[in-house]
């Protein structure tokens, strides 16, 4: 079964630069709660395993050494904490999973596992975790550090980080603790509770985790990195990975790569889309080329700038882009060169960005856009999609009310929920961690 999540970020824009100009687009109510209610129903409407909720600490200051292009475009800024706005949409909602990115970089273990503990009490066991080290500069010097950590080096943290975590979840409350005995007058066993003494390079913890055994105790973890330590990193730790790429072949040898990096556990594998439908191709087509005269490239520089390390203010439209040894997001400058040759230039990258992000859309009729998404999973052997918003709501509710109905048909989508928490509707199986996880080690007893 194809498994699909909403891609978001609580911000006017996120992936496609621009798109909130559209008249018909209702990003702008980002702030309001009711935005975020009404999304959560239109998802669970639509049968969507998630909600994936992107984020970043900084603001994308790379294009010209300044924050103004981003602040001017709309460019993940203004931006909420996305995590305030998941109790209002599991109230809202029965069965929809909520995926969150959090940076492994500068919160203390303690006060991160203690407040995801919390979303999945309060969700019944529908958060996820999106683990990211972050590649913003501007995040570090936000959080009091000259600059961020080399890039491999944040994935040694997160390491430690998760170790860290998944001592307080797994390993400090037994599964019987809680006895809730009223007429003895004892609410927890104190001999099934202890403490977790965690000494690491980065962190140090000597305490009881604060909050009692969650329905999933671990959130469901996904992940995004595509390095060769990334996918390291995602073969230790994720369940469900996030990967880009406009080239099927290639991004099967990606996924090949973290299938083996976490063989023999099993993992799901998301890329990212984007869909423009309509009733009838010609239709759709001309949705895009509306939805395209919105599109900002000035905006798409900024956003492109941070996310691979490269002042574009620095290049002329023709002139060959040399992106040297960097922080940022490392797949992506590899991915880069791989879709627009090694002399690409900044006009070739705006060609490319459609509707103001890298990622080319797929466009057509129901039929063609099943077909597309189809052959994907045939050819990239993915289990799904992160798809990007376009206008909103309209792009969701087309493809819920044309597209959804066409997988549904060809039996490669449900028709309904099955029972129990993120993790058992997304691989069938129990509510906790497989005991061939690096989590299950740091269980009681």
């Amino acid at each position: 079964m194809m498994r699909l999540n909403a891609f978001d970020m609580a911000t006017p824009g996120h992936i496609q630069q621009g798109m909130w100009t559209h008249p018909r687009d209702n990003s702008r109510g980002y702030a309001r709660l009711d935005h975020w209610m009404d999304l959560a129903r239109l998802l669970e409407r639509g049968l969507f395993d998630g909600l994936f909720l992107a984020d970043v600490l900084g603001v994308y200051d790379v294009q010209g050494g300044s924050p103004d292009a981003a602040l001017r475009g709309g460019v993940q800024v203004p931006l909420l904490d996305p995590l305030m706005t998941i109790p209002a949409m599991a109230a809202a909602t029965t069965h929809l999973g909520f995926g969150v990115t959090c940076n492994t970089a500068y919160e203390p273990p303690y006060l991160f596992a203690r407040r995801m503990s919390t979303l999945d009490h309060l969700t019944q066991g529908r958060i996820g975790w999106n683990i990211v080290t972050g590649y913003l500069d501007s995040a570090a010097r936000a959080l009091g550090y000259a600059e961020q950590m080399r890039h491999d080096d944040r994935y040694d943290l997160a390491d430690e980080y998760m170790a860290a975590v998944y001592a307080l979840w797994e390993g400090s409350w037994a599964d019987d603790a809680v006895r809730r005995d009223a007429a003895g007058g004892v609410y927890t066993e104190p001999s099934r509770v202890r403490r977790i003494l965690h000494q690491g390079k980065q962190h140090r913890i000597d305490a009881v985790h604060l909050v009692e055994p969650s329905p999933q105790r671990t959130p469901v973890l996904y992940q995004a990195g595509a390095s060769e330590r990334g996918r390291a990193f995602a073969g230790q730790h994720a369940e469900c990975v996030f990967v880009n790429g406009s080239n099927p072949a290639v991004v099967a040898k990606l996924v090949a790569q973290l299938r083996a990096a976490a063989a023999p556990r099993r993992i799901l594998v998301f890329v990212g889309a984007t869909v423009v439908v309509g009733r009838t191709e010609a239709e759709a087509r001309d949705l895009l080329a509306d939805y395209a005269a919105h599109a900002n490239a000035e905006a798409t520089l900024a956003h492109a700038s941070a996310s691979l390390g490269i002042d574009f203010s620095r290049f002329g439209m023709d002139e060959p882009v040399t992106a040297g040894p960097g922080q940022a997001i490392q797949s992506n400058v590899a991915a880069m060169a791989k879709v627009a040759g090694p002399n690409w230039t900044k006009r070739k990258l705006l060609e490319q960005s459609v509707l103001g992000s890298r990622q080319p859309p797929i466009v057509g009729d129901p039929v063609q856009v099943a077909d597309a998404l189809q052959s994907w999973m045939r050819t990239a052997d993915v289990d799904g999609f992160n798809l990007s918003r376009t206008v909103m709501p309209e792009g969701l509710e087309a493809f819920i009310e044309l597209v959804i109905p066409v997988l549904q048909e060809r039996g490669l989508y449900k028709t309904g929920y099955a029972p129990g928490t993120y993790r058992e509707k997304l691989f069938g199986a129990g509510p906790r961690l497989p005991g061939d996880h690096a989590a299950a080690r740091h269980r009681w007893g």
